[in-house]
């Protein structure tokens, strides 16, 4: 069992301990004994586990060994639906940041006024403290006003925090968007941000895989029951 999941053998105690695995026989000495149904529901939650996380692949696994086939199958819906859910999230990401990316600092966009902090947070439907933050990241540089002091934001400004909070609404961390910003603001290009919704994109076809991978050996759990 261990070596076929590439893991140690305390991992499959503990996968058996958690219910993830369905009751083994013992031997008289107290060993568990493991045939291929064991094998199948190891090698479901592992893949369970990569598509949509470890807490819901147990879930899943609980209720297939309850002989909850609908709880299950309503759980693996629920997963993929997640995962389209994330498709389109990151579409419309691309989308937006391509749009926002093309906006030239040199040719302003509106609003063309110079905008204060709690100006641009009202405009990108943010708190204050968010862009604060994000200043202090390193993420945006604006200017300040002569004798107040006040954070000035320009066009291009705007356009760094626009794209900041597109990509912040998206899960993208800090380092992610300032690499993308620094991409922006060396070049106009948007090399960056296309390496970041790659990387995304594959990432979630890897996940979508290994739902798939988890369908075959699920499926046969499911025949026992």
């Amino acid at each position: 069992m261990a070596r076929a999941a590439g893991i140690s053998t305390q991992q499959i105690r503990n996968y058996a301990d958690a219910g993830i695995l369905p009751p083994a026989p013992r031997t008289a000495a107290g060993y568990r004994r493991f045939d291929g149904t064991h094998l199948d529901a190891l090698l479901a939650y592992r893949a369970l586990a990569r598509g949509c996380g470890p807490q819901q692949a147990r879930a899943v696994m609980l209720a297939v060994h309850a002989g909850e086939r609908s709880d299950a199958l309503a759980l693996l819906d629920a997963a993929h639906a997640g995962l389209h859910g994330e498709r389109q999230a990151l579409a419309a990401t691309g989308a937006a940041l391509e749009a926002l990316a093309d906006r030239s600092p040199g040719r302003p966009q509106r609003p063309s006024a110079r905008l204060r902090v709690g100006e641009v947070a009202a405009l990108l439907g943010v708190r204050t403290s968010a862009v604060r933050t994000w200043e202090a990241a390193g993420l945006l540089a604006p200017g300040r006003e002569r004798g107040t002091g006040y954070r000035s934001f320009d066009a291009a400004d705007v356009r760094d925090a626009r794209v900041t909070a597109v990509l912040r609404r998206a899960h993208y961390r800090l380092p992610q968007i300032k690499s993308v910003l620094d991409d922006l603001r060396r070049t106009g290009s948007t090399e960056a941000l296309q390496t970041v919704i790659a990387h995304r994109r594959t990432a979630l076809d890897d996940r979508t895989t290994a739902l798939l991978e988890a369908a075959l050996h699920l499926s046969r759990c499911l025949a026992l029951r």
